[in-house]
């Protein structure tokens, strides 16, 4: 008899990052729950079917339309990152506060559907938000539910992501089993870097960047760009961004590696907080994608990256295809759990769950 793949629903999914990467892990990925419009079109264009679902999470009966969108079929995973400010000073929570209400959608979301498991994502200094009190929070009331909760910040090169970026995840098992999160698979020495990444993209000059489907221009270069391609025939959502002639002037001042600490005197005035005018290096990995494309620029040449060069460095499969303009395009792709983040995850969930 066939296993059936266990199942998830993905809260707060955006354009899916973390679900594609359970759905690369071998998960049937139901359902994914956002507001945005655009990264909802993304999702169901690559999660292999699942309902892309416009919900208001701020409702309780929202749940009961996520179990009709989802034919009522059993939940053996919930994964979401809700924003999680909304927590006061003293570790009691705001009742009023917005973003708190969000955290508690995913709490209600889990106490209906009664899954395996759920794992739930934010930034690092979750852990420490008022004095570790929302993290406290997190796991009391995941406890109540019956859940053994565990939490830890992962590294994304450890697992094979082209990106120095940190995410916090917790994760809770209801049949009192503590989680033991994925050993890294990769140590500094043998990093992922940008060149690996994104070479085998530059055969474009500026003026060829202008079409959200072209051809490949050169072979893969390196074994993450074979990984990247391995299901794509065309290159997606490599459109340049057209810089004015005192922006190309000012990056081409920045050295591999360098920001604008390394500007003359006087040059790129306009921007000078951490991130501003910064490089990447070709040896490296990037830095943190961000939801924008002001700040960061290719390691060669005067230019930001591409919408896809920064999914590859997200680690997003080349034949991910990302709707909406461009800003709504790099939005998504910076917003996201780097899939390969979420493929290392899945595969550890999967030796505790039924």
């Amino acid at each position: 008899m066939k296993k059936r793949k266990p199942t998830v629903i993905d809260m707060f999914c955006g354009c899916g990052g973390l679900s594609r990467g359970f759905m690369d892990a071998g998960y049937e990925v139901l359902l994914g729950i956002d507001n945005n419009d655009d990264a909802l079109k993304s999702f169901r264009a690559n999660h292999n079917g699942a309902v892309g679902m416009n919900g208001d999470l701020f409702q309780d009966s929202t749940i009961l339309e996520m179990a009709s969108a989802t034919n009522n079929k059993a939940v053996d995973l919930i994964i979401g990152g809700p924003p999680c400010q909304g927590f006061s000073l003293t570790g009691s929570r705001i009742e009023n506060d917005d973003r708190n209400r969000l955290f508690n959608s995913m709490v209600h979301a889990v106490e209906f559907f009664q899954p395996q498991a759920f794992l739930l994502e934010n930034v690092p200094g979750l852990a420490t938000l008022y004095n570790g009190n929302a993290r406290t929070a997190i796991i009391e009331e995941f406890s109540r539910l019956g859940y053994t909760v565990k939490d830890q910040i992962l590294y994304a090169p450890d697992y094979g992501v082209p990106q120095i970026r940190k995410r916090l995840f917790f994760v809770g098992l209801l049949n009192g089993t503590e989680f033991e999160f994925p050993d890294p698979i990769l140590n500094p020495e043998n990093y992922v870097t940008c060149g690996e990444a994104i070479s085998d993209l530059h055969d474009f000059t500026p003026e060829d960047m202008g079409e959200e489907v072209s051809n490949y221009r050169s072979p893969a270069l390196s074994s993450y760009q074979r990984k990247m391609r391995k299901n794509s025939e065309f290159l997606l959502n490599h459109v340049g961004t057209k810089h004015t002639e005192h922006v190309i002037e000012v990056i081409s001042q920045v050295p591999e590696g360098g920001n604008h600490k390394d500007l003359p005197p006087g040059v790129g005035d306009s921007r000078k907080f951490n991130e501003a005018w910064t490089r990447y290096h070709r040896n490296r990995p990037s830095k943190t994608i961000d939801t924008g494309h002001r700040n960061h620029f290719h390691y060669e040449f005067n230019r930001v990256p591409s919408v896809r060069e920064n999914a590859r460095l997200q680690s997003f499969p080349d034949d991910f295809k990302f709707y909406g303009n461009k800003t709504q395009q790099y939005r998504q792709v910076g917003n996201a759990v780097p899939p390969l983040l979420g493929y290392a995850l899945g595969e550890k969930l999967k030796e505790y769950l039924k």
